[in-house]
């Protein structure tokens, strides 16, 4: 690549094997997301019940944490590709499974659960294999850029993925499930065509030392311990969204309308930074820019809490969402980077450990929080218990805060 960076040098399109990943991971995303609305809505229309609805989230959620360390091996010892073409293709089954249930009128909680949990158990095999792949496909200078663009294409999938689903649910869930079917196919045929060579990797048997190696590796190394901690402390705190029914109705007076603006905010703030984090690189101070970011998140949230204005809660929204991807590219480019590659898989799992757990734990906490002490209080509590991590944190990890590049430095 050379010292100096032109810009041509710098295209991410010019790296053919990142564009298959990006398209491949953009139509998953969407396939995914227009799914998750329809079997929400499938089954509260079969049984009318919270239960079963939460139910879904648990399928989702425990394959995601039961499964993490395990995939996160496989995904260091094999061909990481065929992993992601393993798992997307079940997930592709799974799909093409819920159209023939749904056609043929046999589609009952209990199926619909079932191929739930096996989708979720795909997604668990396929996310360390697929997050481990992509430093690979591009040099380490443009890596943070390169992610910021994966992030945009997640994020313009979560806001318009469950719009089309919903417009598509009208004509039935059937409908719905093949147009996911269609696009996990796209992905499918993208992932096969890429080009991804790694060298052949050392046999370790799937022992509790190797599977735990990810988490022994976080621990020793003390920038990737202050990142992934902090990020699972500040999203904690910071789970202020899965209160926004509640600030819809009592707080801002708003209706459906309102609910669904504020929800789509945090995204438009992230697509936004994620659509110039892909075009500009982070050059130095990237410590104190990642820190300053979370300190900004905890701000917005704090904001959000004390709004009475849905003019005001919304744009305090679309800066949380802003300073999320900021933050986000920033520490998941400083993991990447300072992992070497025949322990990414591992890594990445115990990450996906920490943010599956975090954002799940965090809705749980901002919820007993609400209702112990009302939902402004408990929201407000979330943004300065935020900062106060912030600041706590650049104690705990001076190397950390004084960072300067995103390429692996050495402590000295």
């Amino acid at each position: 690549m050379g010292s100096q960076h032109t810009v041509a040098d710098d295209s991410l399109l010019r790296h053919r094997s990142f564009v298959a990943f990006w398209l491949a991971r953009t139509c998953s995303s969407f396939g995914f997301q227009m799914f998750s609305v329809a079997v929400s809505w499938q089954i509260y229309a079969l049984t009318h019940s919270a239960m079963a609805l939460g139910m879904i989230g648990l399928m989702q959620f425990l394959p995601s944490v039961l499964l993490a360390l395990p995939a996160g091996h496989l995904a260091d010892q094999l061909d990481r590709r065929r992993i992601v073409l393993l798992g997307q293709l079940i997930e592709w089954g799974a799909l093409l499974g819920l159209v023939a249930l749904t056609l043929l009128h046999w589609a009952d909680q209990f199926e619909i659960w079932g191929l739930v949990f096996l989708i979720s158990v795909a997604k668990a095999l396929e996310w360390p294999a697929m997050t481990s792949m992509l430093p690979s496909l591009v040099p380490p200078p443009i890596l943070a850029r390169a992610m910021a663009a994966s992030s945009v294409s997640g994020e313009a999938a979560v806001i318009i993925g469950p719009t089309l689903g919903g417009l598509l649910y009208v004509i039935g869930p059937e409908v719905v499930y093949g147009v996911s079917a269609l696009f996990y196919l796209c992905s499918i045929i993208l992932v096969s065509q890429l080009r991804y060579e790694r060298p052949a990797q050392i046999r370790l048997p799937m022992n509790l030392t190797n599977l735990f190696a990810g988490v022994r590796f976080i621990r020793e190394r003390k920038d990737v311990l202050g990142v992934i901690s902090l990020d699972l402390f500040a999203v904690l705190l910071g789970g202020a969204t899965a209160l926004l029914p509640i600030f819809a109705q009592d707080i801002l007076h708003t209706g459906p309308w309102g609910l669904g603006l504020l929800r789509g905010a945090p995204s438009v703030g992230a697509l936004l930074m994620g659509v110039w984090l892909s075009r500009h690189k982070l050059e130095k101070n990237v410590g104190i820019i990642m820190f300053g970011s979370v300190a900004g998140f905890g701000l917005a949230t704090l904001i959000f809490a004390l709004s009475t204005q849905l003019w005001l809660s919304l744009l305090a929204l679309v800066a949380l969402g802003g300073f999320d991807m900021v933050s986000m590219v920033i520490r998941g480019a400083l993991v990447q980077l300072d992992t070497p590659d025949d322990m990414r898989g591992r890594v990445n799992a115990v990450n996906a450990i920490f943010i599956n757990t975090s954002n799940q734990l965090g809705e749980f906490e901002s919820g007993v929080l609400a209702a112990w002490l009302g939902a402004v209080p408990a929201a407000a509590l979330g943004g300065i218990g935020t900062l106060v991590v912030v600041a706590v944190w650049m104690t705990i990890f001076p190397h950390l805060r004084k960072r300067q590049k995103l390429e692996n430095e050495k402590v000295v």
